[in-house]
């Protein structure tokens, strides 16, 4: 077997860069960020401290009718559950709108937070490596800049052992169809291989957000795994509503897969409630 792709997704100095631009949104998405951008503005006022785009459409890798619009806002203050309905409802409004989108991801998180020493290698490095600044002062410049090492592999997605009892609840819990089956096979397979990749990222020493290349540098560490990884990154990108890949995640790859992580980086440390 040959080995990984060639590491890159770092700067000069090895730290992971961070991707995605306004500059590469495609044409076809353009009128949608711009709506995006100003309804966060209506919606929260001056409680906004900053919104973010992230995901494929920053990437410029979207595709009309398929990918969704991934948004991170950031309030002055915790979100409460006005907020939450409010930023549900804006999303609803663009994915009925926009047909070149497919849904809306909306995170909501408050400036103390996504600050905060606790989160400063999960959501921080998220929104300074992953997210995009749409509006606001972005609060990149307040965090650290980051390396693919172990702390921030298990800080980030250490906690697969624990999200497994919940993804089976969601299993089951869903209605016996395949458009219901199908976001939750999206949701998860993305999960895995994000997963996958994490557990090799500090020996691949690179980033990617590419679903295909994450699979392609974990099966190069993980042969015997490379397989159903492949697998997972297609219908991350192309779901079915298949109860036996549910199945397969729940019972089979994603136990494993967290055993090895707690072994090799341990277990991400608990996060207190608060918004």
């Amino acid at each position: 077997m040959s080995g990984p792709p060639v590491p890159h997704g770092l700067d000069a100095e090895g730290f992971i860069a961070r991707e995605g631009s306004l500059a590469r949104v495609q044409d076809a998405f353009r009128p949608v960020v711009a709506a995006a951008r100003d309804r966060l503005a209506e919606t929260f006022g001056a409680r906004l401290h900053s919104g973010y785009l992230y995901g494929s459409i920053p990437r410029g890798t979207a595709r009309v009718g398929r990918s969704d619009l991934d948004l991170l806002v950031a309030l002055r203050t915790g979100p409460t559950d006005a907020d939450r309905a409010a930023m549900a409802a804006l999303g609803a409004a663009l994915d009925r709108e926009f047909p070149q989108i497919d849904g809306v991801g909306p995170l909501l998180y408050s400036e103390a937070r996504l600050l905060s020493e606790a989160e400063r290698h999960d959501l921080g490095w998220f929104l300074a490596c992953l997210c995009t600044p749409l509006l606001g002062d972005d609060l990149a410049g307040r965090l650290p800049r980051y390396r693919p090492t172990s702390l921030l592999a298990r800080e980030t997605n250490g906690d697969l052992a624990r999200l497994l009892p919940r993804w089976r609840e969601r299993i089951a819990g869903a209605a016996d169809t395949e458009e219901a089956r199908r976001p939750l096979v999206r949701f998860m397979s993305r999960h895995l291989v994000r997963t996958g990749f994490t557990l090799v990222m500090p020996r691949w020493n690179g980033w990617t957000s590419n679903l295909d290349e994450m699979a392609e540098v974990f099966g190069a560490y993980h042969p015997r795994r490379a397989a159903p990884m492949r697998v997972a990154a297609r219908y991350g990108r192309e779901p079915v509503g298949d109860p036996a890949i549910l199945r397969g995640y729940v019972d089979d790859l994603g136990p494993w897969l967290a055993e090895e992580y707690a072994r090799v980086h341990g277990v991400k440390g608990t996060r207190d409630p608060c918004p």
